[in-house]
């Protein structure tokens, strides 16, 4: 049911932008994609290096870099049988 009201939607916005593309010349057409390509290439590259340039400022200058601390771990083992070091517990 959803597949068949997605294909009606698909074919219902195809065939409006044949009814209006469809009237263009094809070197309209080529001007008309060139243009886009253009438009969208220059907001792309625009967005990338703004991301870029403000990745720096207000919260990077913030940003520590600092060391992993070690984690000490708990010994419930008092002998290991891969690493045999000798640990005595006089107590």
């Amino acid at each position: 049911m959803i597949k068949k009201k997605l294909t009606a939607v698909r074919d219902w916005m195809e065939d409006g932008l044949r009814s209006l593309l469809g009237q263009i010349t094809p070197d309209g057409r080529i001007i008309i994609i060139l243009v886009m390509l253009f438009v969208f290439g220059a907001g792309s590259i625009y967005m990338t290096v703004s991301s870029i340039y403000n990745m720096g400022k207000k919260s990077g200058q913030e940003m520590q870099i600092e060391h992993i601390k070690r984690l000490e771990l708990e010994h419930t083992q008092k002998a290991d049988s891969i690493n045999q070091i000798n640990r005595f517990d006089y107590e």
